[in-house]
């Protein structure tokens, strides 16, 4: 009998996209189990929903940098995974660019959805880049993580609308909408080979 995969979920922020696929796990439309959830930031409400679910959660120590981990932050993340014998790493909403020696413990097993249809709009508040050029369509793409930003190999993306007279705000509220149907689809469809 095939071993679940036993995830580490990875965020910065209040956890939508963690929670959506914990729901997926609990409802038996995601074959994985979620053994920790980590977070950059000690308040981040990622860390309350899953203690709320009972998962084991931990926080990476301060970083002197805004955008990333120090190197040393770095390997203490990837000692932490490995002591929970993490298979897959899943970005969600996870605000630091993910370096070595991460990329090389988990090569090709880093998952990270983003709010674009990328190769459109990489980097920060992507949905304010597309109202900015005035896209007609934007939406959200799961990707592989790799050494350049926004940049792996695409699994799965979905279209969203920009609509007339649609702010940051409501677009950006779509596209999580669809985040979080996409997310736990396209996961349950790398895990299964």
């Amino acid at each position: 009998m095939k071993a679940i995969p036993r995830l580490a979920i990875l965020g910065s922020g209040k956890g939508s996209n963690f929670v959506a696929l914990q729901q997926a796990i609990l409802a038996g439309k995601l074959d994985a189990a979620i053994a920790l959830v980590v977070s950059d930031l000690p308040g981040a409400g990622i860390l309350d929903n899953a203690r709320r679910y009972g998962l084991p959660t931990a926080t990476l120590p301060p970083s002197a940098f805004r955008t990333k981990l120090s190197p040393e932050g770095e390997s203490e993340l990837v000692d932490l995974l490995r002591r929970h014998a993490i298979d897959w790493v899943v970005l969600a909403g996870y605000m630091r660019v993910v370096k070595d020696p991460l990329l090389d413990a988990f090569p090709n097993r880093i998952i990270n959805i983003h709010p674009s249809l990328l190769p459109a709009f990489k980097g920060l508040r992507a949905w304010e880049q597309a109202l900015a050029a005035g896209a007609t369509e934007t939406g959200c793409t799961v990707h592989f993580v790799n050494r350049e930003i926004d940049g792996g190999k695409i699994i799965a993306q979905q279209r969203v609308p920009v609509l007339p007279g649609d702010t940051a705000e409501t677009l950006h509220a779509r596209i999580q909408v669809a985040e979080h149907e996409l997310y736990p689809a396209a996961l349950a469809k790398v895990l299964a080979g």
